[in-house]
């Protein structure tokens, strides 16, 4: 019996795959070593072309924004007339916003300062220095609340830096003046 996924063909060199399944004579549906250069495919000028191109966007890879889309903090949508929340629909016009830091930052000692104190103490006493790195974490939520017509909603936004909270005041301040319009 023989295998049909494995061809012995003339030349020694082991072929994979059922018989005429490739292209080229060759392994793996390359041409054949005799067969010259591998053919190279035409030059395109400009991006290449998707296979679903989204629309509304010249460029490739990105997806749109629904219709009037201005900006979102958290899970708050604000669109040119109103505001998306998962608590309901408010409407723009007149949305007080307000933002509370509830941020706190601590300063701990590293675990490497720890085990590096501990080697070079052993090594010499200069190690017991390392004990003085310390290092600041910044940790907690900023709180961004949104109230019109007797509704209300709040997100809660994790801290990752201490540049969070300026760049969620930019958005609650951009959202505050749309608001007034």
């Amino acid at each position: 019996m023989t295998d049909p996924y494995f061809n012995k063909p003339t030349d020694g060199s082991p072929q994979y795959g059922p018989q005429g399944t490739w292209p080229g004579s060759g392994p793996y549906g390359y041409p054949a070593q005799d067969s010259g250069a591998y053919p190279q495919p035409a030059y395109q000028q400009g991006f290449p072309q998707q296979a679903f191109p989204q629309p509304g966007f010249d460029q490739p890879g990105y997806a749109a924004a629904p219709p009037g889309f201005l900006a979102a903090i958290g899970d708050i949508a604000v669109t040119d007339t109103s505001i998306i929340t998962p608590s309901g629909t408010f409407p723009l016009k007149g949305a007080i916003w307000t933002a509370t830091d509830m941020s706190h930052a601590s300063e701990r000692m590293p675990p490497y300062a720890v085990i590096l104190a501990i080697v070079f103490s052993l090594a010499c006493g200069l190690g017991l220095l390392f004990l003085l790195i310390k290092e600041r974490v910044i940790s907690g939520y900023i709180q961004v609340t949104v109230a019109n017509e007797g509704r209300f909603h709040s997100a809660m936004i994790p801290v990752q830096n201490q540049h969070t909270f300026p760049m969620v005041m930019q958005q609650v301040n951009y959202a505050r003046s749309l608001s007034a319009m």
